[in-house]
């Protein structure tokens, strides 16, 4: 029964949030677009169908156009058109068509598995050549005049959007869901029943600004939170590859003392690619087991992830080739690795020497240059400056856009790791960057401009299916709890979060002014379980930067019938009953609800609690109640 509810709880999920990606692939061997499937297409389809010249009504410009025109099923190359068409025998059918050499076997089959994986495609790709070209220096912006009550400089920004895309502004949120959603948003958590209701019964006409201010100042909470972020863009993990044989090191005592301090991001930026012993773990990367790819040895593997890190920058095509999806050269990669080199660094194209050696250079050399004689103690005090550089613009819109992205659902620039692409708003991220340096580089000054605005603070709109260039931003999107946050929420539901940290870091106590509740070992702090990796928490040898949306048949099977959650429900419900040993099932009910939802239950969830909890309150009818609750949309979504 709880297996096919879970599946119905799920498809109301699905529902709610569209998958914006393709389904994953088989695990060996998944397609690699720019190497297997671009040139291809570039060969042999895109004179045809891409940049405006879609012959048939057929365009390659982005997935979304291939997928509508329905030439491709993803998962499924045989009933897909253009695999009938590139082996067609028949002359006016066959593609390419007249004299063009037809594709070999080779490239059919390439194709083939490029269907069957899903139809991947890297995230922001398109074969229309690039029109814009984003700016490099900060760019202060003229404020537009603001509206009677909407004086914040992001709504000024936004209300001139939205007057010239003839949109209205969207509705308000509610005290109780933007209590919840500024809550998650900032500590991870939501709030406590004692907490909702006083923030609830205040009038102040300030409160919200207030409660944001609150929750940034809950400083350990904030950073319990916040680690699962860093931990998966500096790829800093407790256990797994490379630790075991050297070939890997952990930042997180200097990582939680920094988002503890709430260090300003320049001095932290600084510090991880210039480091000291205690951060130099992301600049050291992985030394892998065994031959690599000359593009996955630990000096390329610098270059990408300082490349993707601060300024959403895709150097791994480059790191192989010129490459196929922008405009990073072979060069770029090698002369940002080099800087990090101990000893002359030898190119290679798609693993072959090229017989030149690389020189040090940084991404923007208009900023400056790094001293190629310099010893590379120095040359990284060099590029730690150029990154950190008060006229480098795309260090301070790469980071505003990732934290506009974490709290309202989609970055400014899609996807946050392409900024080389348009903006849906060039004065909203510039506006934003700025008021970040000038501030200091205050992560917590920037999450608090964000969340104190009234766009922040409006109603979430539905996930829109994926529509490229065509994006106009009309609020806020609705979010998934990421795994942390859905472990969390239900161990402080039911008070069966471990006693220890693993985590090796100099975790402070809570201060009194933090709620009971609230004082437990955060999911941050240990140990990934199956149910974190099937819930999205990755295994952090990549930088990651945004988790998949989507959700999985092996995340239903783990929320329907997996021995972890199933034991932490039952481990509840006992600690539930041993805490409210005289209440009703009504009671019972409404203490559930109000923790789990910030809400109390409605006349039909009283009768189906009661329902499920019998007569007779045991044990397994809490746990059922339990899980009925955690299993609903409205608890796994932020709105």
């Amino acid at each position: 029964m709880r297996y096919s509810l879970a599946l119905f709880a799920f498809a109301i999920c699905v529902n709610a949030v569209p998958a914006d990606e393709p389904p994953p692939g088989p695990p060996n061997k998944k397609t690699d677009f720019a190497h297997d499937v671009v040139p291809i297409l570039k060969a042999k389809c895109a004179r045809c169908h891409t940049n405006g010249n879609y012959k048939g009504g057929l365009s390659f410009d982005t997935r979304e156009e291939l997928v509508k025109a329905k030439a491709a099923v993803p998962g499924k190359s045989a009933m897909s058109e253009i695999i009938r068409r590139v082996t067609s025998k028949d002359a006016e059918e066959r593609m390419p068509p007249g004299k063009a050499e037809p594709l070999t076997e080779k490239e059919v089959a390439a194709l083939a598995k490029w269907i069957d994986d899903g139809l991947p495609w890297e995230p922001g790709f398109t074969f229309k050549p690039a029109t814009y070209v984003a700016p490099l220096k900060p760019r202060k912006v003229t404020l537009p005049a603001a509206r009677p009550g909407r004086e914040h400089p992001i709504d000024r920004i936004l209300d001139a959007y939205f007057s010239a895309n003839k949109l209205q502004p969207p509705e308000p949120l509610d005290d109780a869901g933007f209590a919840r959603r500024v809550y998650f948003d900032l500590i991870g958590l939501p709030p406590t029943a004692g907490e909702l209701e006083a923030f609830a019964a205040d009038k102040d006409a300030d409160k919200r600004a207030k409660l944001v201010r609150k929750l940034l100042a809950e400083d350990r909470s904030y950073t319990d939170h916040w680690l699962a972020f860093w931990n998966d863009a500096l790829r800093n993990e407790y256990k797994g590859t490379g630790y075991i044989d050297g070939g890997r090191k952990q930042i997180t005592a200097w990582l939680y003392r920094s988002l503890l301090e709430n260090k300003p991001y320049d001095r932290f930026a600084r510090e991880l690619i210039s480091p000291a012993a205690d951060s130099e773990g992301f600049a050291k990367g992985i030394v892998w087991r065994g031959a690599v790819n000359a593009s996955q040895v630990v000096e390329l593997q610098f270059a990408q992830n300082v490349g993707q890190v601060f300024f959403g920058a895709n150097l791994k095509c480059a790191s192989c080739h010129d490459s196929f999806i922008d405009s990073w050269k072979l060069d770029d990669a090698y002369g940002l690795a080099a800087v990090i080199a101990d000893r002359p660094l030898q190119e290679h194209r798609c693993d072959k020497p090229t017989g030149r050696t690389a020189a040090p250079k940084f991404l923007f050399p208009e900023l400056g240059r790094i001293d190629a004689t310099a010893p590379k103690a120095k040359r990284l005090e060099q590029l730690a400056a150029l990154v950190t550089h008060p006229d480098n613009g795309r260090f301070t819109r790469t980071m505003a856009n990732r934290i506009w992205h974490r709290l309202m659902g989609r970055g400014i620039v899609h996807p946050v790791d392409v900024m080389g692409n348009k903006p849906w708003s060039e004065d909203l991220l510039d506006y934003l960057a700025v008021y970040f340096a000038e501030n200091g580089h205050d992560l917590k000054k920037l999450m608090e401009h964000i969340a104190t605005s009234r766009a922040y603070q409006s109603k979430a709109v539905p996930l829109a299916k994926e529509v490229g260039e065509g994006y106009v931003f009309r609020g806020p999107e609705l979010k998934r709890l990421s795994a942390e946050q859905f472990i969390d929420a239900v161990w402080m539901l039911t008070g069966t979060a471990p006693t220890k940290p693993v985590a090796p870091a100099a975790i402070p106590p809570f201060p009194n002014s933090v709620p009971k509740e609230r004082q437990f070992v955060r999911v941050t702090l240990v140990d990934c379980d199956p149910l974190m990796r099937s819930l999205g928490r990755p295994n952090r040898e990549q930088v990651v930067t945004t988790r998949p949306d989507q959700l999985t048949t092996l995340q239903a099977l783990d929320l329907a019938n997996g021995q972890i959650l199933t034991t932490t429900l039952e481990r509840g419900a006992a600690n539930i009953l041993k805490a409210n040993p005289k209440a009703t099932p009504d009671e019972l009910a409404e203490w559930v609800f109000v923790r789990a939802l910030a809400r109390k239950p409605t006349a039909g969830e009283r009768a189906a609690a009661k329902s499920l909890l019998g007569d007779k309150v045991t044990r397994e009818s809490v746990a059922d109640l339990l899980w009925a609750v955690v299993m609903l949309p409205e608890f796994q979504l932020v709105r």
